[in-house]
């Protein structure tokens, strides 16, 4: 949530770094200031039919004390305070009016953020060159189902399309690359989290994806109550709300958290072509990264969190680049995002497999997350996410770039010894 403080007073500057995401919302901003001008004023007149009321109610036992007729004062005591739980009423109004208003604001992009939708995207670096091979590859689905790593077709029986089975070594090459990933994290000083799949709503709000993008999510209902969760959609969404309503200290900062959890995405399944196999599906494995930091020390927290998911995929050995996103296509709650995307040769095209992004302090707003700081003064934490990594696209681009000419896969050195084999070889 964008601060009030600074739409109030910096209007034409929050117009226009919304603009950059090619979105317009000056109407909503202008409608923002008018409504919070009438909050202002509400709430003077709260507070004034309260002193009015405190006022008053001094009067009674001072009337009573010397023997007099209360009942004039009673009966202005009992009109005033009709008056105060109306005012009070009307406010309450006016707070929520003005609360669904500041929700439909996204997080406003950093300063040096490039305007535009994800045609203006900046390839910043690469790593490694494409692989060339002397012989014609294959795309990961068909080298996935000869060294029967992946079964398709049994995967789209029980669960229907955009799912998929692992099976022998593609198993156990999945369970690797996720132990390799969680202990490159905890070695660098990251806390494990295993946190529930299933979500109260406001773990969805205070992360941004809600109430704008309910309908983005797998929501399960309680037969035998009115509880209803949310099947998540990535664990950032438990991680930044693990301190919800808390107030941390400025020396435990940063927290650093990793988690591994499924993933559930309901806008997912594509029907292009070029998509099919694990490239995206609803349901994939996935180590996320969260940081909670201080404003001083939010870009520092971002640049190790890039420059860790880079690691991994360098450790895999893969060609890959990293993306500086366009306003437009950051996500609603961030202010910055930089994508890792490896190459998928089949496709002739790089594919994210990790997003590191920013919240500055739009998250910490919504879930109430402050620190305090040596002078005991209270401020909001940075929030941070970064995947470490998604491996449903890293399975494909590790099987592609590796491929051999007899329809081998040689596989990363790093997952060897969590496999137990070099090469993977075709079914017999």
């Amino acid at each position: 949530m964008i601060d009030i403080k600074l739409i109030r007073e910096k209007p034409d500057y929050v117009k226009a770094a919304i603009k950059k995401r090619q979105m317009d919302l000056d109407g909503v901003v202008d409608e923002i200031l008018a409504v919070d001008k009438e909050r202002r004023e509400a709430t003077g007149k709260v507070e004034s039919k309260k002193a009015e009321q405190n006022a008053v109610s001094k009067e009674i036992p001072k009337i009573k004390k010397a023997g007099g007729d209360a009942s004039e004062v009673l009966a202005k005591m009992k009109a005033l305070s009709g008056e105060v739980k109306e005012a009070n009423a009307k406010l309450s109004e006016i707070n929520d009016k003005q609360r669904t208003l500041m929700l439909s604001l996204p997080n406003l992009p950093d300063e040096d953020v490039q305007p535009g939708g994800k045609e203006q995207n900046i390839p910043d670096h690469y790593f490694k060159e494409k692989p060339v091979f002397n012989f014609e590859p294959k795309n990961h689905v068909d080298l996935c189902e000869s060294l029967g790593m992946i079964d398709y077709q049994r995967g789209a029986k029980i669960a229907g399309s955009g799912a998929w089975i692992y099976r022998g070594w593609g198993a156990r090459m999945e369970w690797a690359i996720l132990n390799f990933f969680i202990n490159e994290h905890l070695s660098d000083g990251y806390e494990l989290i295993l946190p529930p799949h299933m979500l109260n709503y406001e773990c969805g709000y205070v992360a941004g994806q809600f109430p704008k993008f309910t309908d983005e999510v797998y929501w399960i209902q309680n037969p035998t109550s009115s509880e209803k969760k949310f099947m998540l959609p990535t664990a950032e969404t438990a991680l930044v709300n693990l301190h919800r309503d808390e107030i941390l200290s400025e020396k435990d900062l940063p927290r650093k958290y990793i988690a591994y959890t499924p993933c559930y995405r309901r806008e997912a399944g594509s029907y292009r072509s070029e998509e099919r196999g694990m490239i995206r599906g609803h349901q994939f494995n996935k180590v996320e990264m969260v940081q909670y930091a201080t404003p001083e020390g939010s870009d520092a927290a971002f640049q190790e969190m890039v420059g860790k998911a880079e690691r991994l995929v360098q450790e895999l050995g893969l060609h890959y680049r990293v993306s500086r996103l366009a306003a437009g296509d950051c996500s609603f709650s961030m202010a910055r995002t930089y994508d890792i995307e490896v190459w998928i040769p089949s496709m002739g095209i790089y594919k994210e497999v990790s997003s590191a992004s920013n919240a500055r302090d739009y998250q910490a707003r919504r879930g109430n997350v402050k620190y305090r700081d040596a002078n005991r003064k209270l401020h909001f934490v940075h929030t941070l996410n970064a995947s470490g990594l998604a491996t449903s696209r890293i399975m494909p681009a590790i099987v592609e770039q590796n491929q051999n000419a007899d329809g081998s896969v040689t596989v990363p050195e790093v997952l060897r010894p969590y496999m137990g084999i070099d090469v993977i070889q075709p079914e017999k």
